[in-house]
């Protein structure tokens, strides 16, 4: 079909004008402060593996057990040919985890994204997101039908006008019209953290509901890593908490967190958990793995250890910014040609930095987003800090966030 290949072609040769054309990198490692890519060894700033689990023993071990007691796949949905072991001792430890009465696991983030809130919401409903939440949850506000409305980013303000109108609305529907509230709670591209107390005092004022992506800061946050909504004591004003399992707990796939009668629903009616094939064993009994060592003494140790890689980092920087909830810190350049370019001189010295670019995050905000992990030493990040191009431009959008 050449007129097929002749037009993907053109829109390719228009990406790669606009500096946005992306490639796969094969890596011939495991997961690591050092990786192997194209027979070389590159310093790994790149990777959301925050507490340096993806390759620990206990996890390999687990999935290995795993794989000798249920095979290598779950054979089909859970609905249909029964629910492995596997995945509800993930549950049970996901729930007591996070404190809630019941988990569900979903084969991705993504696809927990999707399933839940197109269950909970349709046309008749307002759906309202933070500016810069995850591109699945969008995905899934927009294929949800309901009316959807975004706010600045951390704005109270503007999220407070939308809510006014979201309650006017439901009262002149013959329907009253359920409100939802999307936020994360540590930002995925800009490293800062949701105002969760002050979303949480508005959701109750306007009756809504609240979901929090806690994806970045589980694990790596509040007592035991449990998230940043535990350590502000208000994980039970949070209807739906959803996360990955493939971050900070160094396994794969998603979770949402929250009431029996929640998980129940989503049993019965998220069509990403329905309709698709339930993760591999493995991986369910890798997470199970990492959440036991999260909590652990150990747990505790490489949480302190990369909070002190992160103040080592920022501690270096020329300009000055706050310290960093989590383990993210984007050094934001803005044209996507020289965020290309200062990647590619940092990988000249062996040090794998991705630049960020549109769609992922805005036109002109062009970044490195620079990861920390447990596993990195003091003197892994001043290799970095030595390596890291100068550009007096380079700065924040705003202040990085301390929890509220």
């Amino acid at each position: 079909m050449p007129l097929f290949d002749e037009t993907l072609n053109q829109r390719l040769a228009e990406l790669r004008e606009q500096h946005l054309f992306r490639e796969l990198r094969r890596v011939d490692s495991a997961q690591g402060p050092r990786i192997e890519i194209g027979g070389q060894t590159f310093l790994n700033f790149s990777s959301n593996d925050y507490l340096g689990l993806a390759n620990h023993p206990a996890l390999k071990t687990a999935a290995i057990h795993a794989v000798e007691k249920f095979g290598a796949g779950a054979g089909a949905s859970r609905l249909v040919c029964g629910s492995l072991a596997s995945f509800h001792e993930l549950e049970e430890s996901l729930a007591a985890f996070k404190k809630a009465e019941a988990a569900l696991t979903f084969s991705t983030g993504y696809a927990a994204a999707l399933g839940t809130i197109t269950a909970l919401v349709g046309k008749d409903d307002v759906i309202i997101l933070d500016k810069l939440v995850h591109a699945s949850i969008v995905d899934a506000a927009k294929l949800s039908g309901a009316k959807l409305r975004v706010f600045d980013h951390n704005d109270l303000n503007d999220l407070e006008k939308i809510l006014k109108w979201a309650n006017e609305k439901s009262r002149l529907t013959p329907h009253a019209s359920r409100i939802l509230i999307v936020t994360e709670s540590i930002f995925s591209m800009d490293g800062d953290c949701a105002p969760l107390r002050k979303i949480g005092a508005l959701k109750e004022k306007y009756g809504a509901w609240l979901m929090v992506d806690e994806a970045h800061a589980t694990g790596i946050i509040g007592q035991n890593g449990r998230g940043l909504a535990d350590e502000l004591g208000m994980s039970d004003q949070i209807e739906i908490q959803i996360g990955t399992l493939g971050k900070a707990l160094g396994a794969s796939g998603g979770y949402i967190c929250g009431s029996r009668a929640l998980i129940d629903f989503l049993v019965n009616r998220a069509r990403s958990f329905i309709f698709s094939t339930a993760p591999v064993p493995a991986a369910a009994a890798a997470a199970t793995a990492g959440i036991k060592i999260v909590q652990s003494a150990e747990g505790e140790t490489r949480r302190h250890h990369l909070r002190q890689r992160v103040t080592e980092l920022i501690s270096n920087f020329k300009f000055q910014i706050s310290n960093f909830p989590g383990a993210i810190v984007p050094l934001i350049i803005g044209d996507e040609n020289e965020a290309l370019a200062a990647a590619a001189k940092l990988r000249e010295q062996n040090i794998f930095v991705p630049a960020i670019r549109f769609p992922t995050v805005a036109r002109g905000a062009a970044r490195l987003r620079i990861t920390l992990t447990a596993s990195h030493s003091a003197n892994d990040v001043a290799k970095l800090c030595a390596a890291l191009p100068p550009t007096p431009h380079a700065s924040r959008r705003h202040e990085p966030t301390r929890p509220t």
